[in-house]
């Protein structure tokens, strides 16, 4: 707008050179107006840029280079997808990963569920509330690894489990499947990452009305029926959230199937790691494209079954 437009526009607007710098700071302030949000998110997106998408972005060129015994080759080549999708072991890995994600999905979804409702709906103060949950990340103090050799001593042969079972006279023989097999694998994924699910469930839960809950008990409907109908459906988000955490945490660990299954079983995690040791860098960072394309299907399926930003 010009400044004599302005000025006829608006009688009250100065003439000349004053009016030209009224106009130009308006306009300035505008744009500023205009950029804020750009400037406000830029600091995130700059961090996310540097620490996620350019090491996928990485990752991906190097998946098309070629490699040898002793060196990488920088070329641009699809014998690593090539490799990994002609190979009968690399779908063998990958159900067993996928294996492992669906059972430990379940089990966390169980005891998340139970727990979150009994913190949510038992515990009727909000100190004791508090308490509880913190109980429940004690655990948390200290690292993955020593979380899971903790059950080695119990689970073992001769371990407090078998021995104790044995001294009662339930058994005869140490039971072999409670260690160094795919249960105590699936033992140290739920010990692992219940508090994952168990965590945006009772935030959910704690959402809910109350007054809900006792409209449908006026209306007869009896305590599973309020649970199925009423806090399930309006849990749904938290659920939805859980699972992502665990589901993608199963699909993307190596450490718990290497020293848990003792061998026994396997992972995508650690066929890429497996890859790494032998320097095959390409090879891994093929599988890991894949892999990150398999769980980015995953999450996709659970947020159109939940849409979680319409929840929320």
């Amino acid at each position: 707008m010009q400044p004599d437009l302005a000025a006829e526009r608006n009688p009250g607007w100065p003439h000349g050179r004053l009016g030209l710098h009224l106009l130009s700071m308006r306009v300035g302030r505008s744009r500023v107006a205009a950029a804020a949000p750009y400037l406000q998110v830029a600091p995130l997106a700059a961090v996310l840029g540097v620490f996620l998408v350019f090491p996928i972005a990485l990752i991906a060129v190097v998946s098309f280079w070629d490699y040898t015994e002793y060196a990488l080759i920088p070329d641009f080549t699809f014998r690593n997808y090539w490799e990994l999708f002609s190979s009968v072991v690399t779908y063998k890995t990958y159900l067993s990963t996928l294996r492992f994600a669906a059972i430990t999905w379940a089990v966390t979804l169980v005891v998340g569920f139970t727990v979150a409702y009994f913190l949510a709906f038992h515990v009727r103060t909000l100190k004791w509330q508090m308490t509880l949950f913190l109980v429940c990340t004690i655990p948390f103090w200290t690292s993955n690894i020593i979380r899971m050799i903790s059950w080695i001593p119990f689970l073992g042969r001769n371990g407090i489990l078998n021995s104790t079972l044995i001294a009662m006279g339930v058994i005869r023989e140490p039971l072999e499947f409670l260690l160094f097999s795919e249960f105590s694998t699936v033992l140290a994924y739920v010990h692992l990452y219940a508090l994952f699910m168990v965590v945006p469930i009772f935030n959910s839960m704690m959402r809910i009305d109350r007054s809900l809950i006792e409209a449908a008990v006026d209306c007869g409907a009896s305590g599973w029926r309020v649970v199925r109908e009423v806090v399930l459906p309006l849990s749904k988000p938290g659920i939805a959230i859980g699972s992502i955490f665990v589901v993608t945490l199963v699909m993307g660990d190596f450490v718990t199937v290497r020293l848990m299954s003792g061998g026994q079983s396997t992972s995508v995690g650690l066929m890429m790691a497996n890859q790494l040791a032998y320097l095959q860098y390409p090879a891994a960072a093929a599988n890991a494209i894949v892999l990150l394309a398999v769980v980015l299907l995953i999450v996709a399926a659970m947020m159109r079954i939940v849409d979680i930003r319409k929840e929320l």
